[in-house]
């Protein structure tokens, strides 16, 4: 790990931003070593590490085109890296359909047969990963994300909520050890949203190891343990909301409202400058507004819209 850790910093010198200590959580189920993918004349991904444990829900967070997406593909097999490697559960390649085996996989983009009922989807795909008794997991599935008193209607009479709720169901019909949640709450009702992701903290409790690239910055923040943040194919900082706020989110803005005009204040010390505001009396209002994940990313990653 030590040796790793070393490599990890000497890529850092060959371009990637790096901030504060490095942590790799323990026993990893999903390791990527530098890996870098090349579409003609752009790196996707260039040189990125990443470590994932056990019950660990992890944040990939980037602007579009930031290589999230060619790195979850090299995760799970469906490309592989021009250099470095990926390891799942420490059994090698996710190239070699045992290894990937492992892996559960719920896409952006809805993987379902409209015309097939709910349960008839779930069989279709716990029969080709091999599952005994699928019929019986599959009601386990049905019943698990809320879906069991739909489970013979067709998937063409779904919601959107509904369908992001199935489409995790077949991610985990086989029962893997690592998952990776590629949006999975893109386009759904609040009632789904809420369910999706209590679900995947569920699994995380269970054990598994997530991946869960999102856009929504406010729902990394509840459920991710560590979340990283990349532009240009590089990680630009990993850790905890709370440390990459600390090292990125800059000054706290106080508000201050005084004779019908507003004043505003950034600083480091907010409790500090509302009792030296309020000191001053006439004040009528107050407003504080701290740094958060989005605060984060926009200052690592910039304001430029990105199409």
């Amino acid at each position: 790990m030590g040796a790793a850790c070393g490599e990890f910093k000497r890529a850092g010198r060959r371009g990637a931003r790096l901030f504060g200590p490095l942590r790799y959580p323990p026993t990893p189920l999903l390791s990527l070593r530098a890996i870098r993918k090349q579409f003609g004349p752009i790196a996707a991904v260039d040189g990125l590490w990443l470590d994932v444990a056990a019950g660990e829900v992890f944040g990939l967070l980037g602007p579009n085109g930031a290589g999230k997406s060619t790195t979850i593909a090299m995760a799970t097999g469906l490309l592989v890296p021009d250099s470095g490697a990926v390891e799942i559960l420490g059994l090698g390649s996710p190239s070699d359909p045992k290894v990937r085996a492992h892996l559960g996989l719920a896409p952006q983009e809805i993987t379902l047969y409209g015309e097939l009922t709910a349960r008839e989807n779930l069989v279709f795909f716990a029969r080709l990963y091999g599952v005994r008794e699928p019929r019986r997991r599959v009601d386990e599935l049905l019943a698990r994300v809320e879906l069991d008193g739909r489970a013979n209607d067709r998937i063409s009479t779904f919601s959107g909520g509904m369908k992001r709720r199935l489409n995790l169901a077949a991610a985990l019909v086989h029962d893997p050890r690592v998952v990776l949640l590629d949006e999975p709450t893109a386009g759904v009702d609040p009632q789904s949203r809420a369910r999706i992701l209590e679900l995947v903290r569920e699994l995380a409790r269970e054990g598994k190891t997530i991946v869960y690239t999102t856009h929504y910055m406010e729902e990394a923040a509840k459920v991710c343990d560590r979340v990283g943040i990349v532009d240009h194919g590089k990680m630009l900082d990993l850790g905890t909301v709370s440390e990459l706020i600390g090292r990125h989110g800059g000054r706290t803005a106080v508000t201050v409202e005084r004779d019908g005009a507003e004043e505003r204040v950034l600083t480091l010390d907010p409790v500090g400058e509302v009792s030296r505001q309020l000191a001053t009396g006439g004040v009528t209002g107050v407003r504080v507004e701290r740094p958060d994940l989005e605060t984060v990313f926009l200052s690592l990653t910039g304001r430029s819209l990105r199409e």
